[in-house]
């Protein structure tokens, strides 16, 4: 079957936030619309490129949607929520949108960029704008890291983890260790610590659930808690084995997430801000 559009997709992005509560992580949002819509492993693990599966793909468009709609927001941490006009608001027409955009779209005078139809669209609203850049920066981030030596990337994944707080990382760089690429301890408050596993998978399909298992396997007798860091996706039969009930849990950090964080740390990633200066010619009457 095939993957829903977009346009398909904005009433349950819609309710998805409104059952979260009216907020919610784009992981959070992505998965309460899978499990409402019934959609198969098949369809969830279709690609869209090496980075992103389909589906992620047509998400984030119907999120950028109902945003220009008015319905949604989001904060620079990556959180979506109802606006107060979403709130009040139960159901979209789907065309009713998808025309009020393209409309207004037309009505601005911004760069050629392709939309989630591969239509150029002279004219972009911000929020297309917005989205265009950040598939921009995150296509070129995303091929650099498939470019990188195992061993490079295994670094990568050390440093990354030193700068959201883990310590004693090591990489064991051993072939043979039963998927395990290395270790570190959390510490809590300062006072508690506790070690966790990590693998690292240089990957572009879909981590498998049976990845996950194996994974833990090799964790037994070692540590409680696992971390697995991939360039690629999880299954949600992956997802689901990681938080199994009477297993050690397994947090898992997808490509995006991946992007988000070297975002955060700065890791690679150099951002400009725009300087903006404006007179108050009222200040100078008032000399």
């Amino acid at each position: 079957m095939p993957v829903p559009r977009y346009v398909e997709l904005l009433n349950p992005g819609l309710q998805a936030l409104k059952r979260l509560g009216g907020s919610a992580s784009i992981a959070e949002m992505d998965d309460e619309v899978t499990k409402w819509l019934g959609i198969s492993e098949e369809e969830i693990a279709q690609p869209h490129d090496e980075r992103q599966t389909e589906l992620q793909y047509q998400l984030a468009w119907a999120r950028t949607y109902l945003k220009a709609y008015g319905l949604l927001e989001n904060s620079s941490r990556g959180v979506w929520s109802l606006t107060p006009k979403g709130k009040e608001t139960e159901k979209v027409d789907p065309r009713q949108v998808a025309a009020f955009v393209r409309n207004n779209s037309k009505k601005r005078n911004q760069d050629a960029i392709k939309g989630p139809d591969n239509k150029i669209a002279q004219a972009i609203i911000p929020e297309f704008t917005e989205i265009a850049l950040e598939q921009t920066w995150r296509e070129k981030l995303s091929a650099t890291l498939r470019k990188m030596k195992p061993d490079a990337f295994e670094r990568l994944c050390q440093r990354l983890l030193r700068e959201s707080g883990f310590t004693q990382v090591t990489v064991t760089g051993r072939v043979g260790d039963g998927g395990i690429d290395g270790f570190g301890h959390v510490r809590l408050g300062g006072l508690l610590s506790f070690p966790v596993l990590f693998q690292c998978k240089r990957y572009q399909g879909s981590v498998s659930a049976s990845m996950i298992r194996d994974f833990r396997g090799a964790m037994v007798g070692r540590a409680d808690r696992g971390l697995v860091i991939t360039t690629g996706t999880f299954t949600r039969d992956a997802k689901s084995e990681a938080t199994r009930d009477g297993a050690p849990p397994i947090d898992l950090v997808d490509g995006e997430q991946l992007l988000d964080k070297l975002k955060e740390l700065r890791l690679g990633i150099e951002i400009q801000t725009v300087e903006e200066v404006s007179v108050i010619a009222d200040w100078f009457e008032g000399i």
